[in-house]
């Protein structure tokens, strides 16, 4: 390993913004500078409070991947950018440090099915040198981002270019699963991906000023050979009947109920809520949600929808109800916004909740 730093970082620096406008490449070819740490790059002007364009698009690449029983891991990166973390309807920034040398990012899914998996119990990333010295150690915390998908990420400091080795840890699932996902991922897992850095690779990563930035709109997926970016499934293959796909915060609340699948959801039908972003249709996990069925005025049913994994309906909210009729007004309300890390153009939406009803025909 070369023992001095190439380069500390490299900045997002003074960029003449219309000549930019539109145009796409890597650090060099925009005009962007090194300098010894990162300042912000530009927001968009005037945010609205859903999901709107960058101002800056970063793409990424691929340092490898691997599998442990279940468990897919891919290991890709990108340039260190800020994020934003929710805990409970508490939004904070983390902005890149001077230190900072590279965002690292694991996707994980289950080999079986293609389902990525949202853990509450966590990914950690170990870094160490090829003397096995551990370098850093970050928790890398759920995210979304247009452009890369849900995934687990963070920004990390290494000790110059050279050879490393990441090692991640996954944490067993503690969701309910359900069908051919029942008591698979109870185990945690470490596997391990070896990787060089080199910050003129890293600088060669794509980025881009669009023109539509601060629209209400996304920009498009990095779609990554054999990596799962976590799609929600479309409501058209979606088991059960319809009941509506209602807003909220900017999130798409795909609702339906399915009767006769004693095997997998009980005798009684089962109620559940797929929610998913808008343009991307990203999975939007770690959320608080309750539904209400309420018939001539009077309450029939409450209940929390519990937090489930299933290969056929993938990561979604749901629960048992003794009956429901036509006509009954269903009430859907968020007690907590999703608990996920976001980059540019998410961390607005899906904030402010609160609840939506429909009737059931």
């Amino acid at each position: 390993m070369s023992p001095p730093r190439t380069t500390r970082r490299a900045l997002l620096g003074s960029v003449a913004t219309g000549a930019l406008l539109g145009t796409a490449g890597c650090l060099q070819t925009l005009g962007f500078q090194r300098q010894s740490a990162w300042r912000d790059p530009p927001l968009a002007e005037d945010r609205p409070d859903a999901v709107y364009v960058p101002a800056v698009i970063e793409g990424m690449e691929t340092y490898g991947e691997t599998t442990a029983g279940r468990y897919g891991v891919a290991l890709t990166y990108s340039y260190p950018h800020r994020f934003w973390t929710l805990s409970g309807t508490e939004t904070s920034k983390t902005v890149v440090e001077a230190d900072d040398d590279v965002h690292l990012m694991v996707s994980l899914w289950d080999t079986e099915t293609g389902r990525v998996l949202p853990l509450d119990s966590g990914v950690t990333i170990e870094i160490l040198d090829t003397d096995g010295t551990l370098v850093t150690e970050e928790v890398a915390y759920p995210m979304l981002s247009q452009t890369m998908g849900f995934h687990y990420g963070a920004n990390y400091a290494l000790d110059g270019e050279g050879e490393y080795e990441a090692r991640v840890h996954v944490g067993g699932v503690s969701l309910r699963r359900t069908g051919g996902f029942a008591g698979a991922f109870e185990s945690a897992a470490t596997v391990t991906i070896p990787f060089t850095f080199e910050t003129d690779e890293l600088h060669s990563v794509s980025i881009m000023r669009p023109k539509n930035a601060g629209v209400r709109d996304a920009a498009m997926l990095m779609e990554m050979d054999g990596v799962p970016a976590g799609r929600a499934p479309t409501a058209d293959s979606l088991p059960g009947q319809h009941l509506g796909a209602p807003t909220l915060g900017d999130a798409v609340f795909q609702t339906f109920l399915v009767a006769g699948d004693s095997e997998r959801f009980g005798s009684e039908p089962y109620l559940y809520v797929s929610a998913r972003t808008p343009y991307n249709r990203f999975v939007l996990p770690m959320m608080g949600v309750e539904a209400t069925l309420t018939r001539g005025g009077e309450t029939v049913f409450e209940s929390r929808l519990t937090r489930t994994l299933d290969p056929d309906l993938g990561y979604h909210y749901g629960a048992s109800v003794a009956e429901i009729e036509s006509g009954d007004e269903l009430t859907i309300t968020t007690t907590i916004p999703p608990q996920v890390a976001r980059h540019d153009g998410y961390e607005t939406a899906f904030r402010e909740m609160g609840d939506v009803s429909m009737t059931v025909e």
